[in-house]
């Protein structure tokens, strides 16, 4: 067996199982709001994230990977291995949409929006970003470093929720004579499992992108790559564990796991890049963040169930920043022109796209089935049958 063979067994095999902890992600996103929502609404929930993994992944097999990447083409590995890695990205996009959106987002115009996003939107962001630069020469062409996507899919997720939660509105009861109602997790355990989930799956989402472990310089650089990842996820637990405790004299469990997440998010940018203790800093500032976010965009009355605006659309852009503040070879300006060129270009896309689905297929379940639940109007399966339902 030739050296050259030998690299491209090695990468192939490291960009599926690369693959495989990324879809570990499917299950974290699932249970994380899963037990964050109402029991009513579980099923519904389980649903969602179901089909988005399967019709996200189907169309971006169809459209979405061409549309990103201009062909298959790929000599370091297997063309197979190489879009898979990249199909196990794309989900992700809509499921942070779909999590802010929960207990009262409706699946078939959910899973409308999901063929635009994989198919369309999604790919053309990844194509001035990673891609084949088919916008080569406009304002559009960017040169931003961003190896896993924290602009690229966070926030390009976030924005996509921005403009669904500005045309739905919030659940009801969410606000009412200016006062928040506060609606409690309804299954720890299976928030704390999918917040986990989703930290193990982010090994292969930041490690696998660095493409290549076939060689010591790689190797070396996908373990610092992952090193880096996690102590983000460390450093963001424990601010905002910190900060709650100091504020509240109480440790909350979901707002620590979703300052680990916010840490996650922030490092993806540049964890290649970064020394072993640069990535404290930035997590802990993206755990920060996080707790600061949440009451802010609930001042806005911008109901988000899970907090993901607060966790991928706040830190991807502040991960993406970062790169440019912390990598002397990295311009802040890039940095920025990618953030706001992505931010424009998501935005303005999906609210578009949101707004003709939601003339056609209302979006946003009527307020009588949220008070019921969607689980009975949606998919006819209740989580909890043995419960009584809350309201």
């Amino acid at each position: 067996m030739s050296e050259a063979d030998f690299k491209y067994i090695i990468d192939t095999f490291f960009a599926l199982f690369a693959m495989v902890l990324i879809i570990f992600m499917v299950p974290g996103f699932a249970m994380l709001e899963a037990g964050l929502v109402r029991t009513k609404n579980v099923s519904s929930v389980l649903t969602v994230n179901t089909m988005i993994y399967a019709v996200a992944s189907i169309v971006f097999l169809l459209i979405g990977y061409t549309v990103a990447f201009g062909s298959w083409e790929n000599a370091s590995m297997s063309i197979w291995a190489a879009f898979l890695f990249q199909m196990a990205f794309v989900g992700k996009t809509i499921n942070i949409m779909s999590g802010g959106v929960s207990e009262r987002v409706k699946i078939i115009p959910l899973m409308i929006f999901t063929v635009a996003m994989a198919g369309v939107i999604y790919p053309l962001v990844v194509n001035i970003s990673w891609g084949a630069d088919l916008l080569d020469g406009t304002f559009l062409d960017i040169n931003m470093y961003d190896l896993a996507g924290s602009t690229v899919i966070h926030s390009t997720g976030g924005w996509a929720l921005l403009a669904a939660i500005i045309i739905m509105g919030p659940r009801k009861g969410r606000y009412k004579d200016g006062k928040i109602k506060v609606v409690p997790a309804s299954n720890i355990p299976l928030v704390v499992l999918g917040a986990l989930l989703l930290w193990i799956g982010w090994f292969g989402f930041n490690g696998g992108s660095v493409g290549s472990i076939s060689s010591v310089e790689n190797a070396d650089t996908v373990a610092k790559t992952i090193m880096n990842t996690n102590t983000a996820g460390l450093a963001g637990a424990i601010i905002a564990a910190i900060i709650m405790y100091f504020r509240y004299k109480l440790l909350d469990i979901t707002m620590i796991l979703n300052g680990a997440l916010g840490g996650l998010v922030a490092i993806t940018a540049g964890p290649d890049l970064y020394d072993i203790y640069t990535p404290i800093l930035i997590g802990a500032i993206g755990g920060a963040l996080v707790v600061f976010a949440v009451p802010v965009f609930d001042k806005f009355k911008l109901d988000d169930p899970v907090g993901a605006l607060s966790v991928h659309l706040v830190n991807g852009i502040w991960g993406t920043l970062a790169v440019g503040i912390f990598v002397d070879s990295v311009s802040i300006m890039d940095q920025l022109k990618g953030i706001v060129v992505v931010a424009l270009f998501a935005f303005i896309v999906s609210y578009i796209v949101i707004f003709v689905i939601n003339k056609i297929v209302p979006f946003r379940a009527d307020d009588d089935v949220q008070v019921e639940g969607l689980d009975v109007n949606e998919v006819g399966v209740e989580a909890y049958p043995e419960f009584k339902r809350a309201i």
